[in-house]
């Protein structure tokens, strides 16, 4: 197979309308993980043996050499496709609604572009198809597997379609929130309607709650950071006649420092704390931590831009965005840079019509390898 032909995005589309019709959910990329191993050896590119249960590690180029990594993700959301598309998912209640079948597919193009020219790396590229990611749990795993631990940069990517097709978008510092959920249990105690008196209101003190809780952004958070706390569920009573003796929210949080981000959770505790004793009920807290902020190393955020335009793309320097991503991870230990590519697609992320423009996958997966072969380079360069 030639590369940069119409053979080879044909080639890298018919892949990924395979990968779109099975989707399978974090930690279940069984099947998945399959396919792209059958890929990468038919292009006889070596795959790491790592303790993955799902997921896997390739890299091209001298066993020896210094480690540059591409991170790609390969799992699916639980959503019911609703995509006017040929390949649509054959996996009732999955799809690919997040365009993970458009990162692993770009990945694998990347990985088959550098290994054409494997004699003349200067180096290794490592290619992460990782797992979970919409779980929160798949960074992780990679990390103590232990594939990066020699690395001195990586680079992941997530479509944007909100981006023309063709940019790269991309920005030194916070790029992604923090994303941390919460639920709260409100025990009070119930009554008949008619005799309120006789309850301790659970519905009442979760809806002061709820006001209360909105009120840690406008008054316990600076302007000049961005944060948002979210109630999305509410649940509580049965029947019309009745006060209820539980009530329950969850929801979700976003910041973008560790600073913020404590601060809010400890503003919700005082809350909670400080309710349970004016109102004389227990409410209890569960906070569930999930990926930090993604924070790019501003050298390699410059570096993905500069590249962007040397592969002919249009590069664009973006605003932060409050959507979660595990790659922050990465960056915690590994220098690097997250990219957003831009898809210019009407329906955005996790939407059951969401949709990726194939027109975009060959210059991802050539941007993807000119990247790995320039980072090398500068790497050798000093």
């Amino acid at each position: 197979m030639s590369l940069n032909t119409e053979e080879f995005s044909n080639y890298l589309t018919d892949f990924r309308h395979e990968l779109h019709r099975f989707p399978e959910l974090s930690s279940q990329e069984i099947e998945t993980t399959r396919r792209i191993r059958q890929q990468l050896d038919a292009h006889q590119i070596r795959v790491l043996d790592l303790p993955l249960n799902t997921g896997l590690v390739a890299e091209v180029g001298p066993v020896d050499g210094p480690l540059f990594v591409i991170r790609s993700d390969i799992d699916a959301l639980p959503i019911e496709e609703q995509a006017d598309v040929s390949y649509r998912s054959e996996h009732p209640g999955i799809m690919h609604a997040c365009g993970h079948d458009f990162h692993s597919t770009a990945a694998l193009g990347a990985a088959i572009i550098l290994k054409r020219q494997e004699a003349q790396l200067l180096g290794r590229v490592r290619i992460l198809f990782q797992a979970a990611e919409e779980i929160g749990v798949g960074a992780q795993e990679i990390i103590a597997s232990g594939a990066l631990d020699e690395a001195f940069a990586v680079v992941g990517l997530h479509n944007d379609p909100s981006l023309p097709a063709g940019t790269i978008g991309c920005k030194g510092g916070p790029l992604t929130a923090a994303v941390d959920c919460f639920a709260i249990s409100v025990q009070g105690v119930g009554s008949h309607a008619a005799k309120p008196e006789q309850s301790i209101d659970p519905i009442v003190m979760a809806s002061q709650l709820v006001a209360t809780l909105q009120s840690i952004i406008s008054r316990n958070i600076p302007s000049a950071d961005n944060a948002v706390v979210s109630i999305t569920q509410f649940h509580s009573g049965s029947a019309w006649n009745i006060i209820p003796d539980k009530a329950w929210l969850e929801g979700t949080v976003r910041s973008f420092s560790a600073q913020v981000r404590d601060r809010i959770q400890q503003r919700f505790q005082q809350i909670i704390t400080g309710f349970s004793a004016a109102f004389d009920v227990k409410i209890d807290l569960d906070w569930q931590a999930g990926p930090p902020s993604v924070v790019n190393d501003p050298h390699w955020a410059a570096f993905a831009l500069a590249q962007a335009t040397k592969s002919g793309l249009i590069a664009k320097e973006v605003d932060a965005s409050p959507i979660g991503e595990d790659f922050a991870y990465y960056l915690q230990r590994t220098p690097g840079t997250f990219v957003m590519v831009g898809t210019g697609e009407q329906h955005p992320l996790h939407h059951p019509a969401f949709k990726i423009n194939d027109q975009v996958l060959l210059p991802t997966a050539q941007y993807l390898a000119d990247f790995a072969i320039a980072g090398l380079t500068a790497y050798r360069a000093g």
